[in-house]
């Protein structure tokens, strides 16, 4: 059995968290990991498949260059963070919270962020192309080139958040984009926006 799987094992046992431990090019397939905690605890280009992480907890946890495939994080909660250069196309955090993390060169295509709660993070980078991102709260969170192409942002309020380094062609909106009011877009971004609004620009 390998060391990761061990820990796994012994930490649904005897019901303790996860601290202090460095894992280093792991394999794990189809684990349930889901309501247990992680602290202080770091992976490095791991590799994860088909595994539950629902009600997870990781705190002060270093993710880097990691794969999560066909994973599932539904109400996972993570603080003080930081996720590197890790592949999660597709992943399910649906409910969940991220305080005061940082997510840098991320791939989160087509993930499904559906009402997650973000606080005091760093995104920076990481593609959400084509990710639902809808009814999620954003507060003092700063997004910096992050490729939005074709995400749906559906009653999620971008005001006060710096965009003018991010992609928006496509971004999915309600009828009225109440969700730009008060976001600060570049002017070359115009255009975009204009798109979304159905107005039609004269060259």
């Amino acid at each position: 059995m390998d060391p990761m799987e061990q820990v796994l094992r012994q930490l649904r046992e005897q019901e303790i968290p996860c601290r202090g431990r460095r894992f280093c090019r792991e394999t794990v397939n189809g684990a349930d990991i889901s309501e247990l905690e992680f602290q202080q605890t770091s992976f490095h280009a791991c590799r994860f498949t088909d595994c539950d992480f629902e009600r997870a907890g990781f705190y002060d946890c270093v993710f880097e260059d990691c794969q999560f495939i066909r994973c599932r994080f539904p109400v996972s909660y993570w603080k003080d963070c930081r996720l590197l250069r890790c592949k999660a196309d597709g992943a399910d955090f649906r409910r969940s919270r991220f305080k005061g993390c940082a997510l840098e060169e991320m791939l989160l295509r087509y993930g499904n962020l559906t009402g997650s709660v973000w606080e005091k993070c760093a995104v920076t980078g990481c593609n959400l192309t084509e990710a639902a991102i809808s009814e999620a709260r954003i507060q003092k969170t700063v997004f910096e080139k992050v490729d939005l192409t074709g995400a749906e942002l559906f009653r999620t309020s971008l005001k006060g958040m710096d965009l003018s380094s991010c992609t928006l062609d496509r971004v999915s909106l309600s009828e009225t984009c109440a969700e730009l009011k008060g976001a600060k877009i570049d002017a070359s971004q115009a255009d975009v926006v204009a798109r979304i609004l159905g107005i039609e620009v004269s060259p």
